[in-house]
């Protein structure tokens, strides 16, 4: 077994890994499938639900090579089990062990041993991480009780984000977004015409995300914690209730994307609609979150620079991924003239609703 966090041998993609390699990786673990697998849908992993002889399913997710190093992979798991411990509704890996006869093909990592590393016979390595299957449905969220509810589950979370701090995963900072379009000029992918107008366009988004954090900073300390990251409606699950009246709870399966940051950045993508419908569904949110979390309510004056900080790290994730061949099927429109030109609009009307 072995806790060293190097990822630097790992392949650049997932040629290689197919339904049989999938199954010979959990059959390692000790997870025998039963031949029914089917991939789900994941842009930065491979995922794939795993019927076991046993009569179980789990989830399977295989890391994208080079993304994370182990060290950001165990504190996401960590998290997870932490959160899990204290009760709050997610859905944590599985503890893995090696199965007789696995031998060097496979080794596990972290306190729980929750990291495989599985070597297929041409010794290409694959990382993943199991869990049990759980299904839902995307929350309702013109619902007040729901929301409410979500706030809860967030303020739930975030009172156990605030017990520690990440040391080793991604730590949100407003350089991110300049950051973000230095990666998208040096992938020379904006279209030559569009390319003047984004890139003017998007530096004076970023400078203006920058001044938006050192403003805030200015009237005293952001205080962060341990995120969701990319709480959105896509990623958080709603369960039917189990008996008459039960309108059910929320739930998420996954924490790849979890951060260090500020609290709202796990409220602001469950809100939508103009200013005033925005701040009435926040209002509904935060009752919820400060049943059991306090919120710092000069945040609020970071939700269109964090939007704007998501748009522009989104462009530069798609451009960083293009050479996924599964990333121009899903995302045929990404790199054409109408893209740029429409992201130039985008970014200007942020700037509109930035202004001081």
């Amino acid at each position: 077994m072995t806790t060293a966090c190097e990822v630097a041998s790992l392949p650049a993609g997932y040629a290689g890994l197919g339904p049989q390699q999938v199954l010979d990786a959990l059959d390692a673990a000790g997870l025998r499938g039963d031949g029914r697998l089917l991939q789900l849908n994941s842009y930065e992993n491979r995922v794939f639900q795993v019927m076991l002889e046993d009569g179980r399913a789990v989830v399977a997710k295989f890391y994208r090579p080079g993304r994370w190093s182990d060290a950001q992979i165990l504190e996401e798991h960590a998290f997870a089990l932490e959160l899990a411990a204290a009760e709050v509704p997610v859905v944590p890996p599985l503890p893995l062990q090696a199965a007789a006869g696995a031998g060097s093909a496979l080794q596990l990592q972290g306190a729980a041993c929750t990291l495989a590393t599985w070597t297929d016979t041409d010794g290409t390595p694959y990382r993943f991480a199991v869990a049990e299957r759980r299904a839902g449905r995307e929350p309702e969220l013109d619902d007040p009780a729901i929301l409410a509810q979500l706030g809860r589950f967030i303020g739930r979370l975030h009172a156990v984000g605030r017990q520690q701090v990440f040391e080793y995963r991604h730590h949100l900072a407003a350089a991110d977004a300049h950051t973000a379009v230095q990666a998208l000029i040096a992938a020379d992918i904006v279209t030559p015409a569009e390319m003047p107008a984004w890139r003017v366009t998007a530096a004076a988004a970023a400078d203006a995300v920058a001044a938006a954090f050192a403003a805030f900073e200015s009237q005293g300390p952001l205080a962060t914690l341990r995120l969701h990251g990319d709480c959105h409606i896509g990623n958080v699950l709603w369960r039917a209730g189990s008996a008459e009246g039960d309108p059910g709870r929320p739930h998420i399966v996954d924490l790849d994307d979890a951060m260090q940051g500020p609290a709202v950045q796990d409220l602001w993508m469950l809100v939508s609609g103009d200013a005033q419908t925005m701040a009435r569904q926040l209002d509904v949110l935060l009752r919820g979150y400060e049943d059991f979390s306090d919120f710092d309510d000069r945040e609020r004056a970071l939700i269109e620079p964090l939007r704007t900080w998501r748009m522009l790290r989104h462009s530069a994730w798609l451009a960083a991924r293009w050479s996924d061949p599964t990333f121009p099927i899903h995302f045929p429109w990404f790199g054409s003239a109408s893209y740029w030109s429409q992201q130039t609009t985008l970014l200007r009307e942020q700037l509109e609703v930035m202004a001081p």
